[in-house]
């Protein structure tokens, strides 16, 4: 199948121009004005930006969590990740305690083989790393799983301690991979958490007030200080607050190998909505927990100034019928996580470059070519470069939709209430290729299936 795009402004994280790009098979093999080839299919692109597939770097597809199981698995949730304008995802696969992390991956193999319609690769979420099983990260990252996501945060559950912390990130360094964190005092936001209870405080606005921005700050620079010490490259996930983002410039200053993603939820959205009548508020319960607003122009500031590299979804929805409502009781029992993988790029382009906080080549960076960068799919993935993957989004800068369950152009997740409820944006993707596959054509879905795993490269420096 070859596929040429005409009359396109094609922009990356670096690039601005118009040109022709021509497909064939799975690459990108031409770019040039005014090509004359011979296509299977031409797409006219005049008047619309041509676009590296985004890429997010952070979603949880059929993942058990609070006695119930995120909604889209690797068939929904891709699909929905296509509608969007992303053509990769990293999926967290999780080691159980007590069992092999390479036990953790076949798991997760399964899930996805077959049902993806985009691209995929995994994280390792570490529970436990005895000095025995040090050997399975090598193992791990010869089959292209090079990061590994680490909690300080759910004692009991995804907690680990800082000595298995140090085991893991020491490992993680000499092997040439990367460490993701999740950074908050879980200890102590538990502690917090029991006295609430005890007092009667069992609202959704209890999650919010229970894991203080001073938590997350400590973690931030907890996990920056055993990194450092360790010598491995860190990246802080979903990054929340201005006081954890305070840690992670405090270190890149002193020169501290550490890079933090953001969320759309964080940048656009604020505690206020826990509030919300009728249980409502339970939507927005995650982890970390929406900030006060103010946090959100520090967030957008780390942006513009390269202390946050990447902006992902933490994509992990739990319909509010059957799953959110298992804490009505108790904000403690209401399963953490919220949908998003969908509308990740509409809502930054509104935010970030309709709204004049973004530069086109920004936003490129920030959607698709850092995280390949950092999670080693770069230049396969993350560009419009000839010999790169044909994963390109053809996306309409001046279309406005307004995001909504009842919009069926916005809302193709499996659940059943959407976190961007009447929110309007201008920028929507139009058509999305998957190595060369046209996998949504004008707002349409035309293939289903054939997404592949994507072996990553090491992501560390071995020189360090």
């Amino acid at each position: 199948m070859s596929v040429l795009i005409k009359n396109g402004r094609v922009i990356t994280a670096v690039d601005d121009y118009y040109a022709d790009v021509y497909v064939e098979g799975e690459r990108i093999a031409l770019i040039g004005r005014d090509l004359q080839v011979d296509a299977d299919r031409v797409i006219d692109a005049t008047g619309k930006l041509v676009i590296p597939g985004g890429i997010d770097p952070h979603t949880h597809m059929d993942m058990p969590f609070g006695g119930t199981t995120s909604a889209d698995d690797f068939e929904s949730g891709t699909k929905a990740a296509a509608f969007g304008g992303t053509t990769t995802i990293v999926d967290f696969a999780i080691q159980q305690k007590g069992e092999s992390t390479l036990k953790g991956l076949d798991t997760w193999h399964r899930k996805a083989d077959g049902k993806a319609t985009i691209d995929y690769a995994f994280h390792m979420i570490i529970t436990d790393m005895p000095d025995e099983r040090l050997p399975e990260m090598r193992r791990l990252a010869d089959e292209g799983v090079t990061s590994y996501k680490l909690f300080m945060a759910y004692p009991g559950v995804l907690y680990v301690d800082d000595g298995t912390l140090y085991r893991a990130f020491r490992q993680a360094g000499e092997n040439g991979t990367r460490i993701c964190m999740h950074a908050e005092n879980g200890i102590v936001i538990d502690e917090i958490i029991k006295r609430a209870v005890a007092e009667g405080k069992t609202e959704p606005r209890w999650h919010a007030k229970t894991r203080p921005t001073r938590m997350e700050a400590e973690g931030v620079h907890r996990a920056i200080a055993i990194a450092e010490v360790a010598n491995v490259p860190l990246y802080i996930v979903h990054l929340s607050s201005s006081d954890a983002l305070d840690e992670v410039k405090r270190a890149r200053a002193r020169g501290i190998d550490v890079m933090a993603e953001t969320c759309p939820q964080y940048l656009l959205l604020d505690e206020t909505i826990y509030d919300r009548p009728d249980f409502e508020g339970a939507k927005w319960v995650m982890t970390p927990a929406l900030r006060e607003k103010w946090n959100q122009e520090v967030l957008w500031e780390g942006l513009r100034f390269g202390h946050l590299a990447t902006i992902a979804t933490d994509h992990c929805p739990f319909c509010f019928k059957e799953q959110k409502e298992l804490g009505r009781d108790s904000f403690t029992k209401i399963p953490n996580g919220a949908p998003g993988v969908e509308n990740r790029m509409s809502l930054i382009f509104q935010a970030g470059v309709v709204e004049g906080r973004l530069t086109l080549n920004r936003f490129v960076e920030l959607t698709s070519t850092a995280a390949a960068k950092t999670f080693g799919l770069f230049p396969k993935k993350g560009t419009i470069a000839v010999g790169s993957d044909a994963d390109i989004v053809i996306f309409d800068p001046d279309r406005k939709e307004t995001i909504g369950v009842d919009n069926a152009c916005t809302h193709h997740m499996r659940v059943d209430y959407s976190a961007w409820e009447g929110h309007t944006v201008q920028g929507f993707t139009e058509t999305v290729l998957s190595r060369g596959r046209v996998v949504i054509d004008k707002g349409t879905m035309t293939t289903e299936g054939g997404g592949s795993f994507v072996k990553r490269a090491l992501c560390g420096s071995l020189l360090r």
